[in-house]
């Protein structure tokens, strides 16, 4: 028999990692878990899924040169977000050159300095994009448990209507959801028992408590009421310039669960009922049939739509040509062998 110690060591060093569509509830859960004493969940940076994409820039990570660069693209790129976790550039720096050779290794530096600035046990990252990019997951973290939050795709595409920083219309938020339910089914269907979690926003928003609990079964951690209470972290975890999260400062309350129908016009829900429909409905979510997509909502889906679909391809050929094969330049760790309970199979809202 594993002693009890050893099993807890194993698990703390499992990266905790938050997906989901944009706009689907990310930030919220991000904030319920680094509410949990043992977990710590940063602000979304922009360095994990930058530096995987060019990771070919930085070289052999085994030349202590060429680890420098990449600590110092990490802490002071403009632009990564490094800033957001409040930690020490300088400190973080020294301690990815001198850490393994691996990209992983050093990007799991950085975040496990976040946690260690909290004393908590466990680290974790989250960001929508990494959705559609579960595979760098899996490269850079291979022992990791994802966590995949759900939410009524018309909700999503209502919320993302209305922040400010997005671009590409309905069409384009259409179509990244529905690339999201897919890739989340792909890795339900083939990810490790004990590695992908589902859990919906619905639930979640409607009665915390026992969806919180299901979660932590999942992360074989202890059941931490104060994470029912996200708001209380809200100051810490989300940077104050992201004006769109504003409601994460405020009490969990279901009253956004199906506002798209007064947020989009009968044109905009014809167009997410048609394009997302069967993903809609193998959620749980009804279809109303209120509306219906005019020429000029399907002339501007099909570019976005054509253009994910493509992207989508590109990434099946990486994946399976490419991500194969161990990637010892890349993992943060050897994957150990699995012992966790099945995953469980999420009641649709």
């Amino acid at each position: 028999m594993v002693p009890v110690e050893e099993v807890t060591l194993a698990q703390d060093d499992r990266p905790i990692i938050v997906v989901g569509a944009a706009r689907s509830g990310t930030t919220m859960l991000q904030l319920m878990l680094h509410a949990h004493g043992r977990i710590a969940v940063p602000p979304e940076n922009r360095f994990v899924l930058r530096a995987y994409q060019n990771r070919r820039d930085f070289g052999d990570l085994r030349v202590e040169a060429n680890r420098r660069k990449l600590a110092h693209f990490i802490c002071k790129e403009k632009g990564s977000g490094f800033g957001d976790l409040g930690l020490d550039a300088d400190a973080t720096m020294a301690e990815i050159v001198a850490g393994p050779p691996t990209l992983g290794s050093a990007l799991g530096i950085a975040l496990r300095a976040y946690a260690r600035k909290f004393g908590k046990a466990r680290w974790g990252d989250k960001r929508p994009s990494y959705l559609a990019n579960l595979h760098m997951i899996r490269d850079l973290f291979p022992d990791a448990q994802v966590v995949h939050i759900i939410r009524d795709g018309r909700d999503c595409v209502a919320s993302l209507k209305e922040a400010p920083w997005h671009r590409g219309g309905v069409p384009t938020a259409v179509a990244g959801w529905c690339r999201g339910m897919d890739e989340g089914a792909r890795a339900a269907r083939t990810w490790a028992p004990g590695s992908y979690f589902e859990m919906y926003y619905e639930r979640l928003v409607s009665d915390p408590e026992p969806e919180l609990r299901r979660l932590c079964d999942f992360l074989g951690e202890p059941f931490d009421p104060a994470m029912t209470e996200p708001s209380s972290v809200a100051g810490v975890a989300v940077p104050e310039r992201k004006t769109w999260h504003a409601l994460t400062h405020g009490e969990v309350t279901s009253k956004r669960i199906g506002s798209w129908s007064r947020r989009l016009d009968p044109a905009e829900i014809g167009l997410c009922e048609a394009v997302m429909g069967r993903r809609l409905v193998a959620h749980g979510y009804e279809l109303t049939g209120l509306g219906s997509a005019t020429l000029s909502q399907w002339a501007h889906y099909v570019p976005a739509g054509t253009h994910d679909l493509m992207s989508r391809a590109k990434r099946a050929f990486i994946t399976r040509f490419h991500h194969a094969r161990p990637r010892a330049d890349l993992a943060d760790r050897v994957v150990r062998p699995a012992t966790d309970q099945p995953v469980p199979t999420p009641e649709a809202p």
